[in-house]
């Protein structure tokens, strides 16, 4: 049967390879940070990490990490509720809970796991989940696994939420589901005014505050904070893995009963090992550094700003953006990974995005903004995407 199946696969691959749509793996060989050494030897800048706060090799972060693995060891050996919980397992989610002003929060190994984990045991084939058609792929799969019925409206359209939220009126229970920040373009969920509709029509609310923890806001507690509405929204999922320190680690944080439901029944929570002690160590020393000072968010809102103003005055195509991400549209796959690999020459380290991390014709280049960046990197950066943008055609 295999050997069936190998030339199945083997056609496949071709395939992909021959619509430029193959990706091919890049190696780094020091630590995530703005300046970064790829396995050919080159140093080269980093703008497609999602380190948007320069975490990632933060000496205070290793320290505690280093610290927890000479207390409490190296892994935890079990899931949680057999004998898998330690002391700082508990801490770290005390302090999500206070830092996103919410009830309850519970860990799980990624975010997508929390999403994959949250909406089966709370809803059933009696309610509904009303999903924006741009949330992330762990949403989607989350949705999947659970009976509920499903809806989906048009990104960021309130008149198609709307409409979704009066047919959904059927149901017992409705939950609207929305991204804090779309991966790919950087826009901001409107959360005002999905709150309101969702007063309007009653129905609850949860945001995926992945790429907008630590990035929108004004002190970086993400989209609920961006719109005045802390502690209002029932389920705030996201992640360890991206602002907060750039390891491994997602939480669901948000009412109390939520989470309890999901400590009993939550499937990714209940058969898997919970992050290791160094990690949630780290992560708490990263709460506690975020609550000492703003300097951070500051920087990385001052660099973001700077970056997409010059970027728009050198003539590129920039989806509008509210967030730390910047997206270089490109339209072509081909294009994406040419001007990609053209820039490492350059010394940028960036990514081409194409389908079907996005539709067919909407490829592009997303760099990410992040505090770790000083002005001469964002410089150099702009500089070198100038020239190659003008080798290819992409500006005049």
């Amino acid at each position: 049967m295999y050997n069936d199946f190998q030339k199945y696969l083997s056609d496949e691959l071709q395939s992909i390879e021959e619509a430029g749509l193959y990706k091919h793996e890049r190696v780094i060989t020091s630590a995530q940070q703005a300046a970064i050494k790829v396995n050919t030897g080159k140093e080269v800048l980093n703008f497609c990490a999602n380190n948007y706060l320069g975490l990632a090799n933060n000496p205070e972060l290793i320290k505690a990490a280093k610290a927890a693995m000479d207390n409490h060891g190296y892994g935890m050996s079990s899931v949680r509720f057999i004998c898998g919980c330690s002391d700082l397992h508990k801490e770290l989610e005390k302090k999500i809970s206070e830092f996103f002003g919410t009830e309850d929060a519970i860990l799980y190994a990624s975010c997508f796991d929390a999403n994959g984990g949250v909406f089966e045991p709370l809803l059933n084939e009696q309610d509904a989940i009303i999903s924006d058609s741009l949330n992330h792929a762990s949403i989607i799969d989350g949705v999947r696994l659970c009976k509920a019925q499903r809806y989906r409206y048009a990104n960021a359209n309130m008149d198609e939420l709307e409409n979704c939220l009066k047919l959904s009126q059927v149901q017992r229970f409705r939950l609207i589901v929305t991204d804090g920040v779309f991966s790919m373009d950087g826009n901001v969920a409107p959360l005002d005014k999905i709150y309101e509709l969702a007063q309007k029509y009653n129905a609850m609310v949860m945001v995926d505050e992945s790429h907008s923890a630590g990035v929108v806001g004004k002190t970086g507690r993400g989209t609920t904070e961006q719109f005045n509405l802390r502690g209002k929204i029932e389920i705030l999922t996201g992640t360890l893995g991206k602002s907060f320190g750039g390891a491994v680690g997602g939480f669901t944080t948000g009412k109390k009963e939520i989470i309890d439901m999901l400590r009993q029944r939550s499937r990714p929570y209940l058969f898997s090992n919970s992050i290791p002690p160094m990690v949630a160590a780290a992560g708490i020393r990263m709460f506690e550094l975020m609550s000492e000072t703003n300097a951070l968010q500051d920087k990385l809102h001052s660099n973001t700003e700077y970056f997409i103003s010059k970027m728009k005055a050198a003539g590129f195509d920039i989806k509008p953006t509210q967030s730390a991400i910047c997206a270089v549209m490109l339209y072509d796959a081909n294009l994406s990974q040419d001007m990609a690999a053209r820039l490492l020459d350059e010394g940028i380290y960036v990514t081409g995005f194409y389908y079907p991390v996005v539709p067919k014709g909407l490829a592009r280049i997303r760099v990410q903004v992040s505090a770790g960046h000083d002005k001469e990197h964002l410089d150099k950066c702009i500089a070198a995407f100038t020239k190659v943008g003008k080798e290819l055609g992409v500006i005049k």
